[in-house]
């Protein structure tokens, strides 16, 4: 039996100058130590010895089990110090190298673009208005003078949340907000940026996008001043070489309407595949503010008159920095986000 537990020692010990790896040492301990190991097995043997034997040869296996188990957990501690020491020079720093700079966000495009637009209707003169954007049925367009049967009211372009009250789908109900909040036929220059809705999802619309509303009321208000107003911000936007020009239109709240066009941004006006070959690009829709709007919200069209217009503040984008689908600006891809 002595000779068994000697074998097992000396094994135990060549085996361990052999490993080279934590694994190796589990593998030892299973082989000789576990419930099937060599070692455990001679303890399985000693009902075979006669009484005399027994504790001498109980005391060897144990005395040899505490031995073994000593030898691992050295073997273990070496191996453990040695792959530390490997990390720690597989992994050292060169402090004299240049440090990386954490990554900055930036501005959306879309803030960018709104801030840009706000700020050059502000040195004109505007100020700022917001409002909610679940809105009445009243000021999203009786207010503004949409008929009841006309076809924005449809369910098809409005979120309508009970019958009488919607997500907004433009933010012109500001406009009625504002001249009902001065005093009648109290001058004022407002934009009212904000987002909208409707039930819309393609290359070239949302669901929610933003729109930049604008109005202008004072005596003698006329279309003249309209187009000088938009022609300087538009040129300020999109530079100063650029052309612009006005199509008759039709408007519930604005009488008479017009669209606004710009030469394209990507051929100069020349013509290409972006505009249809045409040199014109639709930018926003403007007009004089039809005298039922004023009338319905306080104001005498024989005493004061005024000029509103709206814009997407998406197309804007989308025209100035030459993106082609709308679905961009909401994917949050940073290969797209990082150009801007």
């Amino acid at each position: 039996m002595k000779e068994k537990i000697d074998a097992i020692k000396a094994a135990v010990s060549e085996q361990l100058d052999k490993s080279e790896a934590l694994q190796d040492i589990r593998d030892i301990r299973v082989k000789y130590l576990g419930k099937k190991g060599e070692l455990t097995a001679l303890m399985k043997e000693l009902g075979k010895l006669s009484k005399e034997e027994r504790p001498q040869v109980g005391q060897m296996v144990n005395t040899a089990r505490s031995l073994i188990e000593d030898a691992l957990q050295q073997r273990m501690a070496e191996l453990k110090q040695q792959a530390l020491q490997k990390k720690i020079e597989s992994e050292k720093i060169d402090i004299t190298l240049p440090g990386r700079k954490p990554l900055m966000g930036h501005e959306h495009i879309l803030h960018q673009t709104a801030r840009e637009m706000e700020e050059a209707f502000m040195r004109m003169g505007f100020s700022i208005v917001e409002g909610p954007d679940i809105e009445s049925d009243y000021y999203n367009f009786q207010c503004l003078n949409f008929p009841d049967d006309h076809p924005a009211r449809d369910m098809q372009d409005s979120m309508y949340i009970t019958d009488k009250i919607l997500l907004r789908t433009h933010t012109s109900p500001l406009e009625s907000r504002t001249l009902q909040a001065h005093k009648p036929n109290e001058p004022f220059k407002i934009i009212a940026p904000g987002k909208v809705y409707r039930w819309d999802y393609d290359a070239t619309h949302s669901p929610v996008f933003h729109q930049m509303e604008g109005m202008i009321v004072d005596k003698d208000i006329r279309f003249s001043d309209l187009k000088g107003m938009l022609e300087d911000f538009l040129r300020e936007i999109f530079g100063p070489k650029t052309k612009v020009r006005f199509r008759a239109s039709f408007f519930p709240f604005t009488e008479p309407s017009a669209e606004v066009d710009i030469s394209c941004v990507m051929c100069g006006g020349k013509g290409c595949r972006v505009c249809s070959h045409t040199g014109w690009l639709e930018i926003l829709g403007c007009g004089m503010t039809h005298p039922n709007v004023l009338r319905q919200n306080g104001y005498d069209p024989e005493k004061v008159t005024a000029f509103a217009f709206g814009m997407g503040i998406e197309r804007i984008a989308m025209l100035k920095y030459g993106v082609d689908d709308l679905r961009l600006f909401y994917e949050d891809d940073m290969r797209f986000l990082k150009q801007f």
